[in-house]
């Protein structure tokens, strides 16, 4: 068995870069501050295209084999062929994946994204089948030091219970990077697993429907990164990773709170950076390093990320990762 097991979504994702579309403004919306328009019946030509495994799971656990770790993925793909090709590719990084069930009749999960190359951001279809299945057997845990659990499909409160459960019985360290549905879906059942959170990685948004969740704060408070941090570790968070885009990152273990800067890099296509922060954060914390060098892992993992089409290939390895930590500038906070 594994050291370390990602509990989450495996998939295939194609990427499909465009400069075509409109980008625009809508602050009136709230929810959608800004969107991109095609025009109807058209036909727009891409000169490229990229594939690469996708799902938070899948993701993580690729970050973590790159910087050393031994890892699985415990997760549900088709028994199609893109099934058998999302397992090739995990087992090409070094990713154990005797955890992952192939569901016959189902299809694996796939996402078309267009990637906008004016700035790198972009628009995500996808469908879900395969992941809709996952079903978690707590005895499969045995013998693991950590379990990391991203965003949950399916039954995913039975699921989250199930691993709650058993890494409490089993004494295995929890890592917790909770799903924006599952947030929506039930916060009561994500609050509960988060108490027994070793390690939280969240972006700035997910801490503020967190922290809503649990408490009445003001605008001011929510908008406080150092409030929603302490906020999260008081509910039991023992370290806490935090993001905010270009902002950077803050980390917080009970002593100090601390902010690292973002490397600045030219943004090819946002996807996964949020994935690389978190499995450098994690390989660092989870290897005893401590919260500085976790912050300084996380961020250059996320920012290397961009520069490449997919949430693989920038991750970085063991032997390149050090370097690029230490020019990252850390600033401890109140």
């Amino acid at each position: 068995m594994s050291k370390i097991i990602c509990i989450g979504s495996a998939s295939k994702d194609i990427f499909f870069p465009t400069g075509e579309g409109e980008l625009f403004d809508t602050p009136e919306d709230i929810t959608a501050q800004k969107k991109v328009a095609f025009e109807v019946g058209a036909k727009y030509q891409v000169e490229d295209r990229f594939e690469a495994v996708g799902g938070v799971a899948a993701n993580c656990a690729q970050g973590l084999a790159r910087l050393g770790l031994e890892v699985s993925v415990y997760s549900c793909v088709g028994g199609d062929q893109t099934g058998e090709w999302v397992i090739g590719e995990l087992q090409k990084e070094k990713v154990l994946t005797e955890l992952i069930e192939q569901k016959d009749g189902a299809q694996t999960d796939l996402s078309a994204i267009l990637v906008f190359t004016q700035s790198g951001e972009r628009t995500i279809f996808f469908n879900r089948d395969a992941n809709e299945l996952l079903k978690v057997d707590a005895k499969k845990l045995d013998g693991a030091e950590w379990v990391f659990v991203s965003a949950l499909n399916g039954e995913w409160k039975e699921n989250m219970r199930a691993i709650a459960a058993g890494v409490q019985e089993k004494r295995i360290k929890l890592a917790i990077n909770p799903g924006q549905r599952n947030m929506k879906d039930d916060i009561v059942v994500v609050l509960e697993a988060i108490k027994q959170a070793d390690v939280l990685l969240v972006n700035k948004d997910e801490a503020i429907e967190l922290v809503m969740g649990m408490r009445q704060a003001t605008e001011a408070d929510l908008q406080d990164e150092n409030f929603l941090i302490r906020a999260l570790y008081a509910h039991g968070a023992k370290a806490i990773g935090m993001t905010d885009g270009v902002r950077g990152a803050w980390g917080y273990d009970g002593n100090v709170v601390m902010h690292v800067d973002v490397l600045m890099q030219r943004s090819v296509d946002a996807t996964g950076s949020g994935d690389a922060f978190g499995s450098g954060f994690f390989a660092a914390w989870a290897q005893g390093l401590g919260l500085e060098q976790s912050l300084r892992w996380g961020i250059v993992n996320g920012g290397n990320v961009v520069r490449f089409y997919g949430a693989k290939e920038g991750l970085l390895r063991s032997d390149e990762i050090g370097a690029l930590a230490q020019q990252v500038n850390v600033t401890a906070l109140a």
